[in-house]
């Protein structure tokens, strides 16, 4: 399996509670999901992973492009973007906004098309967070709730996901605290990745 596979967001997620449970697997799902801190106010993170939602190929070195999608302007519920993980767009993922708390800080991500991705759409899905440690600095994190097609696929592509989910919160990370965009054209990351701690992964 290719390794640019990747689904984010984007990078996304476990369901809270309220409207969060609209959505619920029919099947069994496997779990990745990863955190990391960053040097900066929850505002600056929250608006760079869920507000600016369609420019996520800011930051992600494994999306080529990134693209608001039916109208879409900003990261509010409904919002919808497409990102391409190739040049020329033969690979990519259509996602929605399915929920957002802004007092806890959790959007709940789902991918409702895609070309290339072994995914299992209906029991797939993302929650991005992000929290507030009172000292001026905050933890992003991606969570990852999915299921393969065929299923037998899941093992192999849960490594795939763990490393590029780590490598998205490295370029998020990167990019809030310096203004330095990471993306696969500038190949920021092959720089970058060895100055940061890597991304601690969630259990």
């Amino acid at each position: 399996m290719k390794a640019k596979i990747l689904i984010i967001s984007v990078l996304g997620l476990l369901i809270f509670g309220g409207s969060f449970f609209a959505q619920t697997e029919s099947k069994k799902t496997q779990y990745v999901a990863v955190k990391v801190d960053i040097n900066a106010p929850a505002e600056l993170v929250w608006q760079a992973m869920v507000l600016d939602y369609g420019a996520i190929s800011n930051f992600s070195p494994y999306i080529y492009s990134s693209n608001y999608e039916n109208g879409s302007l900003k990261g509010v519920v409904g919002a919808e973007r497409k990102c391409n993980f190739d040049e020329k767009g033969k690979q990519w993922v259509h996602e929605k906004i399915f929920d957002i708390d802004p007092e806890e800080r959790v959007m709940k991500n789902v991918p409702i098309d895609g070309e290339k991705l072994p995914l299992d759409f209906e029991n797939s899905y993302a929650l991005y967070k992000v929290k507030d440690n009172g000292d001026g600095t905050s933890t992003a994190s991606y969570e990852f709730f999915f299921r393969t097609k065929p299923a037998f696929m899941g093992g192999i592509a849960k490594g795939g996901f763990k490393k590029q989910l780590g490598g998205t919160l490295i370029g998020l990370k990167h990019y809030i605290e310096t203004g330095e965009r990471v993306t696969p054209m500038n190949k920021k990351y092959n720089e970058i990745k060895g100055q940061y701690e890597k991304p601690v992964l969630m259990k």
